[in-house]
């Protein structure tokens, strides 16, 4: 199964094109800014992922979206290649993106950039009140160690 569900930033507006041909598809393409959940020293906070849609996909992101806003995503990865002009072999990774929307409303939105700065702002863990930590850290139950990825 191939399914990718991310929620992030748009790093920019969305840059729409129009297919040729007899029917004509609208292609959307933006970077969304993902935070990581954990981070090492010396490290980025997010990772930075490329995005397109297709159709009414598309067309709804070049009427709605702008560089700033949180939306969630859902689709599938695609990988490809191409060879550029210089004759280098280019690998690319892309979510095809089938269902976006946002994941918050517009004055939320406003006000969060105002208040990070624009991106590379570290969001806060909430726990399951809904508030957040003093430390902005989550706490773990003892003994999960062993059940961790990393150490």
């Amino acid at each position: 199964m191939n399914k990718v569900i991310l929620m992030g930033r748009l790093t920019r507006d969305p840059e729409v094109r129009y297919s040729q041909g007899e029917r004509q598809t609208a292609v959307a393409r933006y970077s969304l800014a993902v935070n990581r959940t954990f981070k090492r020293d010396g490290e980025p906070d997010a990772d930075f992922i490329n995005c397109v849609a297709f159709g009414r996909q598309a067309e709804f992101a070049e009427k709605y979206f702008r560089k700033g806003i949180r939306i969630v995503i859902s689709g599938r990865i695609q990988t490809g290649s191409y060879t550029n002009r210089d004759g280098v072999k280019v690998y690319t990774t892309d979510i095809v993106v089938e269902d976006q929307e946002f994941a918050e409303s517009k004055a939320a939105s406003e006000r969060n950039m105002a208040q990070q700065g624009g991106f590379g702002g570290q969001q806060s863990a909430q726990n399951a009140s809904g508030k957040v930590p003093a430390d902005g850290f989550m706490n773990i139950p003892d003994g999960i160690d062993e059940e961790l990825p990393f150490s």
